[in-house]
Formats: structure tokens, sequence, C-alpha cells
């Protein structure tokens, strides 16, 4: 054999680093040992969303996704399977909430309908309108709206939860633009900013029910209300969130008032320019206080 052909035969010492490639054993015994996984998530998710939740529909989408995942991974990506596995199964996870809807439309529509009362009687009443004034105006009971706003802000939670899982882990072979990156990070520093400057009980509301997921009722007894009256200002938060959002973000999406010089208008567009400004000061890369230090 020349020197040239024995130099081309010439092949690389196998690397003792490289991942294994995994046979069907192998694969099979990922699945078994990742059930737990799946488990774990399907709690963690049934904890953020209503009652009427079928936990065996959730977890049977995700023991599928756990099977496809440990079909279609591979060791030599680098990724750990854990990881790789946890993305495919709450993406599944998220795709049946989808499916069956749990939000209903006429729970969205009828949440359409309470914002639009919500915005008019503020506008006309130059305050925050009671539950019992939106119920009485729409013709329902104070029930039903606390019980529809309960869906509506799991619902917000559960986007918001979803939307604040590591990239990494959500997205497996590719990126997000830089551009995308950059947006989400931004709104989630807009989001910061105006849970900050909410009204004090407004923002004990938020941090208490949404960020640290303590009972309704707990929350009466700590400001010494009802949890009717807790609901409401639960609504009139979410209601002040999405408009400061959709000010710096997406001023096309926001309502005008209808009486622009009135007392509430007013103090609606103070509270937005308290949260630009202390976007702006970058005050909001701080962490949201402690509800209980309010």
């Amino acid at each position: 054999m020349t020197p040239s052909a024995q130099a081309h035969d010439i092949r690389p010492p196998t690397d003792v680093t490289t991942a294994p490639i995994l046979d069907d054993a192998g694969r099979e015994q990922l699945m078994v040992d990742h059930i737990p996984l799946v488990h774990h998530i399907v709690r963690e998710t049934l904890t953020r969303v209503p009652a009427h939740v079928n936990r065996d529909d959730l977890k049977s989408a995700g023991l599928t996704a756990l099977v496809r995942a440990g079909q279609a991974f591979d060791p030599e990506r680098g990724a750990p399977f854990t990881r790789y596995a946890a993305s495919r199964i709450r993406g599944a996870i998220l795709d049946e909430l989808r499916q069956v809807d749990w939000a209903s439309r006429s729970v969205r529509r009828r949440g359409r309908d309470l914002e639009r009362v919500r915005t008019e009687l503020t506008n006309s009443l130059g305050r925050a309108p009671s539950n019992t004034e939106v119920a009485d105006e729409l013709g329902i009971s104070v029930a039903e709206i606390d019980s529809n706003d309960s869906d509506v802000a799991r619902a917000s939670v559960l986007s918001l939860q979803a939307s604040e899982v590591a990239l990494e882990d959500v997205l497996v072979s590719s990126t997000p633009a830089p551009s995308e990156t950059v947006e989400h990070r931004e709104r989630l520093e807009y989001l910061v900013a105006a849970i900050s400057e909410l009204p004090e009980r407004l923002r004990v509301v938020v941090q208490e029910y949404f960020l640290a997921e303590r009972p309704m009722a707990e929350i009466a007894e700590q400001l010494g209300v009802t949890e009717s009256r807790i609901s409401q200002i639960r609504a009139e938060a979410l209601t002040l969130l999405r408009d400061a959002l959709n000010s710096a973000l997406d001023p096309e999406l926001l309502v005008a008032p209808n009486r622009p010089n009135g007392c509430a208008a007013r103090r609606r567009q103070a509270y937005f320019d308290a949260v630009a400004e202390r976007h702006a000061t970058g005050r909001h890369l701080h962490a949201v206080p402690d509800a209980a230090s309010a």
C-alpha cells in the first residue's frame, strides 16, 4: 500500500467523550425513567387551570409526548434528555388545553362583555364599579361574575407562566430571532414595572393571588374585605396592567376613555406615565416588592 493510500486509510480513534448511540432498549428505559416527569408537569399545570380540566387527558398527552421524545432524541446534540422531554411534554399539554378550550368561547365572550361594561361604568362613574353594579348592568348574578373572572384570570396566568419557561426549554432545534428575544424581554420588563406602579391594594392582590398563589379567602382576610371585593380588585388590576402594556407597546390596541378629561382618565394616564418612567429609569430591573412588606 502506498504512503498516500495509507494516509487516506487512517481513521480517527474513537472519541470516548462522544455521546453513545441509543438502541431500542436504551430509549425505552429513558421513557420509563422519565414517567415521573410527566406526572410532575401535569400536577404543575393543574394548579393553574380550572378544576374541571381532566387530569387523565393531560397525562395521556404528556405520556404520548414522552414516547415521541424518546423516539426522536439525538444524544449527539448535547442537550440532556430531561430538558428535551420536558419541552415536548409541556408543549403537548398546552396543545391539549387549547384543543379542549377549557376557557370556552362563552367564558371569553362573557369576559369581553364584562370588560366593556366595566370600562363604560368607570367612565360614567369616575371610579371603578363594584361587581354588584356590573351585575345589575348585565342582568346577571355577582356569583356569575366572580366565576367568569376566575376562569379568565386563570387563563391569563397559564399564558404568562407558559411564556416565562426558559427559551432553551421550549425550542429544541432552533433559536428565536434576536428581535423576538428583545421584544419578549421588554414586555416582561414593562409588566414588572406596571405591577410595581399599581396602587397598593391592587399590587398586593396581584402579588398574593397570581405570584404567591394564595387563596382569595386568605387575601380577603389579610386586607379586611370580602372575597367579592378581592375579585373586583383583581379585575381592576388586570385591566390596568393590560392597558399599561398596550399604552407602551401596542398603542393601537388601547381603548380611549369616553371622557378624556375626566378624573378617571387623568388617573389612568398618570399611571401609564409612572410605568413608562419606571421602565425608562431601570427601576423595573429590581424584583417586584414582596406583598408582605406592602
